[in-house]
């Protein structure tokens, strides 16, 4: 039960944008009673923060970034990452690791709430090993490579905020994945346009 409960709270997440024209945004039906509609940018920016504590396990996400809609239904963007875990549910201490990279994506939307997602991306990660004959913890720093894919689901709830929800795959599996053998990369969230 208590494995389901962290599961459930893992993703929990807030991405923001501070674009109104940002994808996640898709109107296409102009008022033509109004003032002439307002050319929006094709550039949105953003990112999201993900956050999890229970039983001496935090964890915190920090993701901008910025993209470029190519048409109104496929776009292109890069996104940098920061982690932060603390981990002290062993007997051999505390565990912190600061782990940060990259990645280059693009979506395209299959209508207007739905779409796939393909994203590449390249990550430091410190990876922790104990040895048993030196009786100590050691970390080393690799670069582990990921190459994302699936789609997700956005609804608008209001005139500047979504909700959705996005499952991914990492279909590379380096053996230094912090991921298991497919296990999906589930993101819920709530979008805000500023």
């Amino acid at each position: 039960m208590k494995k389901l409960l962290v599961l459930l709270l893992i993703p929990l997440s807030l991405t923001f944008a501070l674009n109104p024209g940002e994808d996640l945004q898709e109107n296409n039906s102009p008022d033509l009673t109004a003032n002439p509609p307002v050319q929006q940018s094709r550039v949105y920016y953003g990112g999201g923060i993900g956050f999890n504590f229970w039983n001496n396990y935090f964890y915190l996400s920090i993701q901008p970034m910025v993209a470029y809609k190519v048409t109104p239904k496929f776009s292109v963007g890069g996104r940098l990452g920061y982690t932060y875990i603390s981990d002290d549910r062993s007997s051999l201490g505390n565990v912190k690791s600061h782990n940060y990279g990259a990645s280059v994506f693009t979506r395209y939307r299959v209508i207007p709430q739905l779409y796939g997602h393909a994203e590449f991306a390249y990550a430091s990660t410190e990876r922790h090993t104990y040895s048993v004959l030196q009786q100590e913890f050691t970390s080393e720093r690799v670069w582990v490579p990921y190459l994302l894919l699936g789609g997700g689901y956005s609804q608008q709830i209001s005139p500047n905020v979504w909700g959705y929800v996005e499952v991914l795959f990492d279909v590379i599996q380096d053996k230094n994945s912090v991921y298991g053998d497919w296990d999906p990369l589930v993101s819920v969230g709530v979008g805000v346009g500023f």
